[in-house]
């Protein structure tokens, strides 16, 4: 059985019809799902280039095709290139197959309702939270009341309505979008770690003499992983405080002009570093191992796999109490999401300990073992189950009717 996967990632197809990652989502990620699968089928947007870069990983291979979709940036560019996405989503999404969504997703809210007119049987991997996305201070768009709310209620309708749900957290997400009384639910993340992953153990020999690195990885694309909430606490740091500190930021978007902006008219040029975007693996793992803290300040998560990446590291970490933070890390290293003070508070507060830094990487780095692979592989291998069977099902009572 063919299995459907739509997502809202963004990748690249070169002329001989290859396609590629830059960040995440390889042809490794989608090997978990040939498990129980014979084939996967990926569909999400793709731009096009002449020839693959040598940082990128190919997407497609054995077992793995690639559907792609028109690609857009931003919620103008959706709504004006809607109508040729809606008919290359209901074109991929087809009725010989199994169909899985990773959601909240725009694309999802073009396949769900197809897929419920047939009555076909479907499953989602709820990823994030629109609620929280679209909050204000997150997005700045004239529609974001109207789309917090239209796309918080198609994904409650997904989770009510999916034959199986499963969630980046243990309790956050789905307390907002419960799945149905029928639905076969469970709870992984989709982060992927290996041995490669994990440092060999937590970090140590703190000092509170020298240069302080934070670094924080996330896409500028929006606003709502806090970049700025994360500048100006640093700056209160340096400022007020007089904490020599130095900040690293890995992700790139359109929102990077204007946090670089920021930093400047904050008197950070000097010391904040913006890297832009960086393929995933070594080049991320030797910054994490530079550094000493990892910050994320989201205004809003599911389960941030940077931030499980880091504290498989061995990092000390603080973040905010945005969607699945809290189940990662202890009380005393979240700080109120949106709060610049209270995050400059408890990095200063961190920084100035060695005493805590050092619990605070041993404690990330033993929760960090519960992500390895083998963990989490028999609940997803019971939800794909699920779906195969309830699609088999449906597929022979269709044949029937036939």
């Amino acid at each position: 059985m063919r299995l459907n996967v739509t997502l809202e990632c963004r990748f690249v197809t070169t002329p001989d019809g290859s396609a590629w990652t830059s960040t995440m989502f390889p042809h490794e990620f989608w090997e978990r799902y040939l498990e129980v699968f014979d084939t996967v089928n990926v569909v999400a947007r793709a731009r096009s280039a002449s020839k693959p870069d040598d940082s990128w990983q190919r997407v497609d291979g054995p077992g793995v095709t690639f559907s792609p979709l028109p690609h857009y940036v931003g919620l103008w560019q959706y709504f004006l290139r809607r109508g040729a996405l809606k008919r290359a989503v209901l074109a991929a999404v087809d009725r010989d197959s199994a169909a899985l969504m990773r959601v909240g997703s725009p694309i999802a809210d073009i396949a769900a309702p197809a897929l419920e007119r047939r009555g076909q049987p479907f499953a989602v991997e709820v990823v994030g939270d629109p609620w929280a996305t679209f909050a204000p201070g997150a997005v700045r768009h004239p529609l974001r009341p109207l789309l917090r709310r239209m796309l918080s209620r198609n994904l409650g309708r997904q989770c009510s309505t999916a034959c199986a749900a499963s969630y980046v957290t243990a309790a956050a997400l789905q307390k907002s979008y419960p799945p149905g009384s029928d639905t076969f639910a469970t709870n992984y993340s989709s982060i992927r770690l290996t041995a490669a992953d994990y440092a060999a153990g937590p970090r140590s020999g703190f000092t509170a003499d020298g240069t302080t690195t934070l670094v924080t990885v996330g896409s500028l694309a929006q606003m709502y992983k806090g970049h700025n909430i994360l500048l100006d606490s640093a700056a209160r740091c340096v400022h007020e405080r007089g904490i020599d500190l130095k900040l690293e930021i890995v992700g790139d978007g359109r929102h990077r002009p204007e946090l670089e902006a920021l930093a400047s008219r904050l008197d950070l040029d000097d010391r904040v570093r913006f890297h832009g975007e960086l393929p995933a693996g070594e080049v991320v793992r030797d910054l994490l191992d530079r550094a000493d803290v990892f910050v994320m300040p989201s205004l809003t998560e599911g389960l941030p796999r940077a931030l499980i990446e880091a504290m498989a590291r061995g990092l000390p970490c603080i973040g905010s109490d945005a969607g699945g933070i809290p189940e990662l890390l202890v009380p005393e290293d979240v700080v109120p999401a949106g709060d610049a003070g209270a995050l400059a508070v408890a990095i200063a507060e961190t920084v100035e300990t060695p005493g805590r830094l050092a619990r605070m990487a041993e404690r990330n780095f033993q929760r960090a073992a519960e992500y390895r692979d083998e963990e989490l592989a028999a609940r997803r291998r019971s939800l794909y189950r699920h779906l195969a069977e309830c699609t088999r099902a449906w597929m022979d009572s269709a044949g029937r009717r036939r």
